[in-house]
């Protein structure tokens, strides 16, 4: 058996922990730059707020309501993440970590001498005691499955917070109830074919035969019909693999300059790289774009982007910096007041670093495990506590409006939780 862990709306349960207060009040976390709401509580909800509202444009929603705001701390919700995801490993034995609010818990030979159900309970209380961090558990014999018994979890308080799809009727029943376009791995495309074929439940997908899916979709749709007949056939590693990786912002403040449009697009080039190397990839690719903003009118309009071929996939900051600069400088108009930047990695390929006989970087091994050390010291001590001198130190016009930001009380020795008795 599988289960899946997932923290009941995760931003919004982080920064409920360090504002005491907040119990029963609304609650909405916004995006990068105060721009849309990215997660929010049932209260909120309940006052017809929604996941990717403008900001602007229910600010009135929010004031008359008394909604409590944050700036999104991704630095703050990680932290949290690692205490509960270390808890969890140490109830269960062998774990695998899906999203900074997901995990997989693999439950094979736990039941031998326990009961599933009452051990994700008691994981569940300890969680909350020691973080104050709400989380749903779905069990059941495929990931797919265990998902959708997480949201029956998180939706039907009888469940007490587990729900476990153990026997056939469990789970033609739960197929039935359950969203069809809420199903791991079917996306909008899908979605639109399986109604105009019909198939309107997870239950008449799990029912029709495998020839047809396989006849009328390509292979990550007929592992959905697998997984919900009982099969298990989802790597999530795999899944986890990205096949591109974009990091793009909108600034705080438009900025004109090529040196600011350099210092934004090397700290992206950055972060794209860390991910990168954290699920050990490498990429051939990379692409840099900006704009400026469509929504002033009153200024001259302009948006670009410019690509390149690395003759070696890599994953060293240094050589994928060095090729965005020289996109920037392509791309680049005197006179245009940018808004948004942003860097894309593409033609992504398993493995770190690959040689050939005739490469033009030296000592390649050596710089790609100094980005590694780049990324350790940044995750010990702090987002850009290393990083390249082209980034900046993050102070520039074009960073991030935070104007609701949390402090970073988990990782930053000046900002750490003072309580006063």
């Amino acid at each position: 058996m599988i289960a899946l862990a997932d923290c009941n709306t995760f931003f919004a349960s982080v920064e409920k922990v360090f504002h005491p207060g907040l119990k029963g009040r609304p609650v909405c976390v916004l995006s990068s730059n105060d721009g849309n709401i990215v997660a929010l509580t049932a209260e909120a909800k309940a006052l017809g707020l929604r996941r990717g509202d403008p900001f602007f444009k229910v600010k009135d929603i929010i004031e008359k309501n008394g909604v409590a705001i944050f700036s999104g701390n991704l630095m703050l919700y990680a932290a949290m993440s690692q205490r509960v995801q270390r808890i969890m490993s140490q109830t269960v034995e062998h774990t695998e970590c899906y999203s900074i609010d997901e995990q997989f818990l693999y439950l094979d030979g736990y039941e031998k001498n326990y009961d599933l159900v009452e051990l994700m309970r008691g994981m569940i209380r300890q969680i909350a005691l020691w973080t104050d961090i709400p989380v749903s558990v779905g069990i059941a014999g495929t990931k797919t499955l265990a998902k959708v018994a997480s949201k029956f979890a998180k939706q039907y308080r009888g469940y007490k917070g587990v729900c476990m799809i153990d026997t056939e009727e469990k789970r033609r029943k739960a197929l039935s109830l359950f969203d069809l376009s809420d199903i791991w791995g079917i996306g909008p495309r899908s979605y639109a074919k399986l109604s105009a074929l019909g198939v309107s439940t997870p239950l008449q997908l799990a029912d029709k035969p495998g020839e047809w899916v396989r006849k009328h979709f390509p292979k990550p749709l007929y592992q959905t019909w697998c997984e919900l007949n009982g099969y298990p056939c989802i790597d999530t590693a795999e899944l986890v693999r990205r096949q591109t990786i974009t990091t793009s912002r909108s600034f705080g403040k438009m900025i004109s300059s090529l040196n600011e449009l350099k210092e934004s697009a090397a700290s992206f080039a950055a972060s794209c790289c860390s991910t990168l190397r954290g699920q050990d990839s490498a990429a051939s690719r990379i692409s840099v774009f900006a704009c400026s903003n469509r929504f002033r009118e009153d200024l001259p309009q302009y948006g670009n982007v410019a690509s390149a071929k690395l003759a070696v996939p890599s994953a060293d900051t240094l050589e994928i910096t060095e090729t965005a600069m020289k996109l920037v400088e392509k791309i680049y108009r005197p006179g245009i007041m940018f808004k948004k930047s942003g860097v894309i990695l593409s033609d992504i390929v398993p493995g770190s670093c690959q040689r050939v006989l005739f490469d033009s970087v030296e000592k390649r091994e050596k710089r790609l495990e100094l980005s590694r050390t780049i990324d350790k010291m940044n995750h010990k001590y702090g987002l850009r506590t290393l990083g390249l001198a082209v980034a900046g130190n993050g102070n520039g016009e074009w960073k991030n409006k935070k104007e609701h930001l949390t402090p970073d009380f988990l990782t930053d020795i000046d900002q750490l939780l003072t309580v006063r008795i």
